[in-house]
């Protein structure tokens, strides 16, 4: 019957699915608790917890907060060529480094002195970039205190 799938195939896209579920990534979801969390933390709280932000400018009766974190990371890649590795002919290619950078703008609107809106953005993109805003709340995040952090998300030391 065609469209069907064998027991071995089932078995294999379960399997796939329970290993994809499983890269999830608790830094990206407490950052997006965060935009929720934070609205209404007075101005001076969010300047003891998140510190200076990097850039600030005032609209009428609106302040705008962004904070910004960045990292680079590497891991080990294939940079090979192809080529035949057999005796005697050699081979080409070899191990090589990729690097990426993963960043995060957080910009927090500040109505009468209170956080009103908090704004994610920057070059990087999906669960990369919010694990990196995780960054920038994450202090603040422990001052709220139905919403702490969990303890499995405490930098290590």
């Amino acid at each position: 019957m065609r469209g069907t799938m064998s027991g071995s195939g089932f078995v294999a896209v379960l399997l796939t699915t329970g290993l994809l579920g499983g890269c999830a990534n608790p830094a990206a979801d407490q950052a997006m608790v965060a935009q929720n969390a934070l609205i209404g933390m007075p101005k001076q709280t969010l300047l003891s917890c998140a510190g200076v932000p990097e850039r600030q400018t005032t609209a009428g009766d609106l302040e705008f907060f962004t904070y910004r974190s960045n990292r680079l990371y590497s891991y080990p890649s294939w940079g090979g060529y192809g080529g035949y590795w057999g005796y005697p002919y050699g081979a080409w290619g070899g191990y090589g480094y990729d690097v990426r950078s993963v960043d995060c703008d957080a910009t927090f609107t500040l109505r009468n002195g209170a956080v009103e809106r908090i704004v994610y953005g920057g070059s990087s993109s999906g669960g990369s970039r919010l694990g990196q805003c995780y960054a920038i709340v994450q202090n603040c995040l422990s001052q709220v205190p139905s919403q702490s952090p969990q303890p499995s998300m405490a930098p290590a030391r």
